[in-house]
């Protein structure tokens, strides 16, 4: 990938980690039933896509993350 196409999946990751962010931190409404999302876990998983872009976006600046 190169840094165009980096920097856009780790935008629409950030947003997306913000947007579960906020939908799991709104209380539960019983009158609607059960969440059928897991958004907490969602946002986890967007962080951890934003935490490989950065490492990508690390070795596409030069610089040497493995061995």
């Amino acid at each position: 990938m190169d840094l165009h196409i980096t920097l856009a999946v780790t935008a629409a990751l950030v947003a997306f980690g913000v947007f579960a962010g906020w939908r799991g931190a709104r209380p539960p409404s019983p009158q609607k039933g059960p969440r059928l999302v897991p958004w907490r876990f969602l946002m986890l998983l967007a962080a951890a896509g934003v935490l490989l872009m950065l490492v990508h976006l690390l070795n596409l600046a030069g610089f040497t993350t493995g061995r």
